[in-house]
């Protein structure tokens, strides 16, 4: 029996020992990881800053290019208006195709709201689904046959409260 408890002993050291090293090693590889990002990311921010002086050249070059033949205002102007449209086509193109709102989607939407929050269904065609009109709401639960205090088909009565 003492054997046994010696034996217990050593599985438990053994454990303890194998968790251990278990932490260790792991922890040195996420340790690993984030240098290796750290430095990826720093790679980035330096590559978008230079990105921005580089075009801020380009916009200073294009400016002073269009200077030679225009006022100053009018270059500036001009330049503006141009990287205003690069930005805008930056950022249609930054927008998946199906997150663009259409005339259709954005009714199908409002009128998907309306029913909703207890509004009507649209009068015209729904977005292509056809010309089928929506059914009316019913005014009582499947399986009753009428207002309250009347027992429907399985006899039982919906609403007994009312009962005089």
């Amino acid at each position: 029996m003492d054997r046994l408890d010696h034996l217990e002993h050593l599985d438990k050291h053994l454990v303890d020992e194998l968790a251990q090293v278990a932490r260790e090693t792991i922890r040195d590889e996420l340790r690993e990881q984030t240098r290796k990002q750290r430095r990826t990311a720093m790679l980035y921010a330096a590559s978008g800053a230079t990105a921005l002086y580089a075009g801020a050249a380009v916009a200073l070059a294009l400016g002073l290019a269009l200077a030679i033949g225009l006022p100053d205002w009018a270059a500036a102007l001009i330049t503006a208006v141009i990287l205003a449209a690069v930005a805008y086509a930056l950022r249609s193109a930054a927008h998946p195709a199906g997150a663009r709102p259409t005339p259709g989607r954005a009714a199908e939407s409002a009128a998907e709201r309306d029913r909703a929050h207890g509004g009507t269904a649209p009068a015209g065609p729904s977005g292509g689904l056809g010309d089928a009109p929506v059914p009316p709401m019913p005014t009582a639960p499947p399986g009753t046959s009428g207002g309250p205090g009347t027992a429907g088909s399985d006899g039982i009565d919906p609403d007994p409260h009312h009962r005089a």
